[in-house]
């Protein structure tokens, strides 16, 4: 999947199961309802926070940031 460009939606679903987790377990583990996660990715409404603390119950590391063509980064924490 590489450097294409992927709807949150469907990257939440992938994260779900590279890290054999449900959307509903994932929201569970940040302490929000189902519902009201589901509601924040369906919006596009997840902040950099968010995709954070996804990161951190999923397992994975969180990467945000601006790349410049002479490879310089400007990385969002």
């Amino acid at each position: 999947m590489g450097d294409c460009i992927m709807r949150v939606d469907t990257q939440m679903k992938i994260l779900g199961i590279k890290s054999d987790l449900s959307l509903s377990e994932i929201a569970r583990r940040l302490n929000k309802t189902p519902q009201a996660f589901n509601q924040k990715i369906k919006r596009g409404s997840l902040t950099i926070d968010d995709l954070n603390d996804i990161a951190l119950v999923t397992g994975c590391k969180f990467e945000c940031g601006f790349v410049f063509p002479d490879g310089d980064r400007i990385t969002i924490e």
